[in-house]
């Protein structure tokens, strides 16, 4: 935890873990495009022949229950031990640990799929080549990996959760194509991208990669 910003993302989410649980509770009931992201990563990961699946950054752990319920050996990771601590009791039969996507405490080629749902929002510029290498070395080769992100350009900061305390959390916006070579950068190959609510002020973005064989 050397970085600040691991630390102050750590402290935001430990602070804030009600208020965002209650924030996304129920968000992919009228995401019709982020649901069908998730069955086609369910699908690839099925067609690969299945295996354990990551979600880092699972926060509540409401996209590793909708994976699991989608056939997929889906496990969760988060930074925040609040938030793994609410996962657990909302989902007691998956598994969540604590841990950092910076330092995954996992076997190289382990995973048959993982994924990041809007969780690597919070890394600065500088840490993410690092963070997409993790992702490379723990994929087996041509596993699926489904990243999520805010669409756009530069950081945002925030100094108040949703529950009204303080915190100090910054959220970093990108462009799919930035996302996508720096996934090249790090031994993926893209296989497609989804850019969602264009005409909104902050879009969303789907990148489907895969370990290069």
């Amino acid at each position: 935890m050397a970085d600040t910003w691991l630390s102050d993302t750590r402290a935001a989410y430990d602070t804030d873990a009600s208020g965002y649980t209650e924030r996304v509770r129920g968000l992919l009931d009228d995401k019709p495009y982020l649901r069908a992201s998730l069955a086609l990563f369910a699908e690839s990961v099925q067609a690969a022949g299945g295996g354990p699946v990551a979600d880092v950054g699972c926060g509540p752990g409401y996209v590793t229950e909708h994976l699991r319920d989608a056939g997929v050996d889906a496990f969760g990771i988060d930074l925040s031990p609040e938030m793994v601590a609410i996962a657990r009791r909302t989902y007691p039969r998956v598994r969540f640990d604590v841990g950092t996507m910076t330092d995954l405490d996992l076997a190289d080629g382990s995973l048959a799929g993982l994924v990041a749902f809007w969780s690597i929002i919070h890394v600065p510029d500088h840490a993410l080549p690092g963070v997409f290498a993790e992702f490379h070395r723990v994929t087996r080769p041509g596993a699926p990996v489904l990243i999520g992100f805010h669409v756009g350009e530069g950081v945002r900061h925030s100094s108040e959760g949703y529950t009204g305390r303080p915190v100090s959390l910054d959220s970093h916006r990108r462009r799919p194509y930035s996302v996508a070579d720096l996934l090249r950068d790090a031994g993926f190959t893209i296989e497609a991208e989804l850019l969602m609510r264009p005409d909104e002020d902050v879009p969303g973005a789907v990148v489907f990669a895969r370990p290069e064989r």
